[in-house]
């Protein structure tokens, strides 16, 4: 008898199922370049690479779950490099040169991940909504830990709540830019860093605690 449960569908860890991961991924984006991703249609994805749609699904569950496996590739590219002498950096390069790698990473794709946001954000998917929060956050958190921020306390909430903020507004530039070397999107981060740095050169820097060492006894 079956369960009432319905089973998640597991996505292959062996190089093969990886290989079909990344082919059902590329499908669905050239679909997407030229109908748009709102007129995407999987079983015509799974046509296209001759396989069937239960096979697609144990890969991806839905459309919305190929658009997350996107979003995962440019984290991992924002990830994967770094510049030589990165880590001497002022703070506000390296946010900027971590951000600007997402941006990048996504620059020939630009109008689909638009749409990609779009949809999730329509009001008939609320279901959405919340798990673009959570992956709004972790990317941030990402961005701290790849930049090398570690402040805690006060610092580290008003780091991220500006880095988040920074990110949107950046996005939203992004968005709309269409010169060959993301100029506009760059010049938007560079400006905005350089505000924010004064603005946190500011903050008072977290105290030390003293030392409490015992006073010594007099006799």
């Amino acid at each position: 008898m079956a369960s009432g449960k319905s089973e998640k569908p597991k996505r292959s860890g062996t190089a093969k199922g990886r290989d079909l991961d990344q082919r059902i991924l590329e499908v669905t984006l050239a679909q997407a370049d030229e109908v748009g991703w709102d007129q995407v249609r999987l079983r015509r994805v799974a046509e296209g690479l001759g396989i069937t749609l239960p096979e697609l699904r144990s890969h991806y569950r839905d459309l919305d779950a190929v658009a997350d496996a996107w979003f995962e590739r440019a984290l991992d590219a924002m990830l994967a490099h770094t510049e030589a002498g990165f880590a001497d950096l002022p703070a506000r390069e390296r946010i900027y040169l971590v951000m600007i790698r997402w941006f990048e990473a996504q620059r020939h794709e630009r109008a689909v991940v638009g749409q990609m946001l779009a949809t999730k954000l329509y009001p008939s998917h609320p279901h959405h909504w919340v798990p673009m929060i959570f992956h709004l956050s972790r990317l941030i958190q990402w961005v701290r830990d790849a930049a090398g921020l570690d402040a805690g306390g006060k610092r580290r909430q008003v780091e991220e709540v500006g880095l988040t903020l920074l990110f949107l507004a950046a996005l939203r530039v992004w968005l709309g830019d269409e010169t060959d070397d993301l100029e506009i999107t760059r010049r938007f981060l560079r400006r905005r860093l350089s505000e924010a740095d004064t603005l946190l050169a500011n903050l008072p820097r977290p105290r030390r605690p003293r030392d409490r060492r015992p006073a010594a006894k007099t006799a």
